[in-house]
C-alpha cells in the first residue's frame, strides 16, 4: 500500500502553507521588497470553482471524533504513519472536501466507493502531505479549492525560446520558469525543476525566462551572460554555472565563467559593455509583468500559475493533473 508521502524538505514550506499561499509565497525574491509574506511571488489568486453539479448538502464535520473510521479501507493508501493529530485534520479534509473529478461524493467517500477514480487518490497524497506540515482541515480545503482553481482560470501565453528550453519540442505540457539568477530562491529551485525535467523528457519541456529583479545588482549582467551563451550553444551550461557561483555574479567575474566552459571571456566582456541583450532581457521581464508576477520563481504549466511549492511530489502531481485535465478537453475525467 501505498504510504504518505514524506515531509518535504524546506523549513519554509510549513510556512506556505500556514499563510495559505500556494504560489512560492515565503520563498521567492520579490520586485518590491516592502511585499508582506503571504504576497510574495503571488499572481491575482483565481476564483474558485463551483461545486460538482447536484452535490449534496456536505455532512457534519464529526470526523474528528473518529479519524480511523474516515481513514481505514481506503484502497491503495495508508494514512497510519501519519500523527494522530495530522489523521484528524486529514479526516475532517476527506469528510468535508468534495473530489473534483465532478462526481457528487466527498472525497473520502470517492475514495472508498469510485477505486478508479485517480483524481481522488493525487487530493488526498496532497491532502496528506500539507497536513503532516501543520495545516489544519480549513487551510488545506482552502489550498486544494486554490490549486484546482487554477485549471479553470484564464492561463498566460508565454514566448519562449528554444535556445533555453530543455526535453521534447512536442512535449504535451511546457513549463516555463521565470527567474532570477541572483534570487537564492530560484537557486534551490533550480536542481528540483532540472531533475523533474530531465526525468519526463517526452513529458515535459523545461524552458527558462531571465527575469531580473530591480534589487539584485548583478541581475542583469548574469541574465546577459546567460543569453550571450545561448547564442554559443551553452546555454545551459552557463545558467548551470551562474547558479554555482551566485554570490559572485559581478560583470568582473562573468568573463573567467566564460572561459572556463570554452568560451572566449573577452568577448564576453564586450558583450557587458555594450549591454547587447538588454533589450532582449527587457522583453523577457516585459512578459513576467503581463503574466502578472510579483518575485522569482515563477512557474507556469501550459500557461497555468503552478501555485505549490517546488518538489518532485508536488511537480508530478502537476503534471498528471494537467495530462488529465488536456485528455478530456479541459475536465477532470469522471470516476
Amino acid at each position: 500500500m501505498a504510504k504518505t508521502p514524506g515531509v518535504f524538505p524546506y523549513c519554509w514550506k510549513r510556512a506556505v502553507l500556514l499563510l495559505a499561499a500556494m504560489s512560492l509565497s515565503g520563498l521567492a525574491c520579490t520586485k518590491k521588497p516592502e511585499v508582506t509574506p503571504a504576497d510574495k511571488g503571488a499572481a491575482t489568486p483565481p476564483s474558485a470553482p463551483a461545486s460538482p453539479a447536484a452535490a449534496p448538502s456536505k455532512p457534519p464535520a464529526a470526523a474528528s471524533a473518529n479519524p480511523g473510521a474516515v481513514l481505514a479501507g481506503i484502497p491503495g493508501m495508508d494514512f497510519s504513519s501519519l500523527p494522530p493529530a495530522a489523521q484528524r485534520e486529514l479526516a475532517n479534509v476527506l469528510s468535508d472536501e468534495f473530489c473534483y473529478c465532478g462526481c457528487p461524493h466527498t472525497l473520502g467517500a470517492c475514495l472508498k466507493q469510485h477505486t478508479s477514480c485517480k483524481h481522488a487518490k493525487r487530493m488526498a497524497r496532497m491532502a496528506a502531505t500539507f497536513v503532516a506540515e501543520g495545516a489544519p482541515a480549513t487551510e488545506v480545503i482552502n489550498l486544494l479549492s486554490e490549486y484546482y482553481a487554477s485549471f479553470r482560470g484564464q492561463r498566460v501565453e508565454l514566448k519562449v525560446d528554444p535556445g533555453m528550453c530543455m526535453g521534447d519540442a512536442n512535449a504535451p505540457v511546457t513549463m516555463a520558469e521565470f527567474s532570477d539568477f541572483e534570487c537564492p530562491y530560484c537557486a534551490k529551485a533550480r536542481p528540483i525543476l532540472e531533475e523533474f525535467a530531465k526525468k519526463n523528457p517526452t513529458k515535459v519541456r523545461f524552458c527558462y525566462l531571465p527575469f531580473p529583479l530591480p534589487m539584485h545588482a548583478n541581475a542583469i549582467p548574469a541574465g546577459q551572460a546567460a543569453l550571450w551563451a545561448r547564442d554559443q550553444g551553452k546555454f545551459w551550461e552557463m545558467h548551470d554555472a551562474l547558479f554555482g557561483q551566485q554570490q559572485n555574479l559581478a560583470p568582473a567575474a562573468l568573463p573567467a565563467l566564460a572561459d572556463k566552459l570554452g568560451l572566449p571571456g573577452a568577448k564576453l566582456q564586450e558583450v557587458l559593455k555594450s549591454d547587447k541583450y538588454k533589450n532582449e532581457l527587457e522583453g523577457f521581464r516585459a512578459q513576467g509583468d503581463a503574466a502578472n508576477i510579483s518575485g522569482t520563481p515563477s512557474i507556469f504549466f501550459n500557461g497555468r500559475r503552478f501555485q505549490l511549492p517546488p518538489s518532485q511530489e508536488t511537480l508530478n502531481q502537476s503534471l498528471e493533473d494537467e495530462l488529465e485535465w488536456r485528455a478530456n478537453n479541459n475536465a477532470w475525467a469522471a470516476d
